[in-house]
């Protein structure tokens, strides 16, 4: 996985139990929304709680600045293929509820760590798409009137899969770049890493943080 060592890893962080994925699948690499879902369904067997996931995406909010972190609201699925599409799995409903998909209490937590530590943070709603091309000025016009602020190609199948497990979700996005209407920027996958690789440290202060308080 390009950018992505793929790693599990297991040990403890702020006295609890943790789980961590160095990295992930991605529909966009050919897996299907099973396998790229798989793991969230092994973290609820080992009777994980509270996920954690993060992600480097193209702000499209003009108030965005490239490395900000985004703490995201919600998000808008644009995947061709749906997580819970075929046989439901016993860990919850056929027509799972969506209404909080990322857990009022670990955003506003996250907030007051932020404030706390003198880490700026923006809100937004995460645009899910299937990738790998990054996405045309249009495109991003497009996704950000449909009431999107970032936009990349992981987490919202993970998340939809986490949810029907009754699992918590944090998520956090780092806007590696800008996708701004009237101002086209073109990308290249090493400047997302370069951002991405700057603003790491300060969200993993952030989300270490509120596994110690949660």
């Amino acid at each position: 996985m390009e950018g992505h060592s793929g790693k599990l890893i297991f040990g403890k962080l702020g006295g609890k139990d943790i789980m961590a994925m160095q990295g992930r699948f991605h529909y966009y690499e050919g897996y299907d929304m099973k396998e790229v879902t798989f793991p969230e369904r092994i973290m609820y067997e080992l009777g994980i709680e509270i996920l954690f996931v993060s992600n480097a995406s193209g702000g499209m909010n003009p108030d965005f600045k490239i490395g900000d972190l985004m703490i995201i609201d919600d998000h808008i699925n644009f995947f061709p293929e749906h997580p819970l599409h075929g046989k439901n799995f016993p860990t919850g409903p056929r027509f799972p509820d969506m209404h909080e998909a990322y857990d009022g209490q670990l955003r506003t937590l996250a907030d007051k760590i932020a404030k706390e530590k003198g880490i700026r943070v923006v809100h937004g709603v995460y645009v899910g798409v299937q990738g790998p091309t990054f996405e045309t000025p249009a495109e991003y016009r497009m996704y950000h009137r449909l009431g999107g602020d970032a936009v990349g190609m992981s987490t919202v199948p993970e998340v939809i899969v986490a949810r029907h497990c009754g699992i918590k979700v944090f998520g956090m996005s780092i806007i590696t770049d800008l996708g701004i209407e009237g101002q086209p920027v073109e990308v290249s996958h090493e400047e997302v890493q370069a951002a991405a690789n700057k603003a790491q440290p300060l969200m993993t202060e952030i989300m270490s943080e509120i596994i110690k308080r949660s």
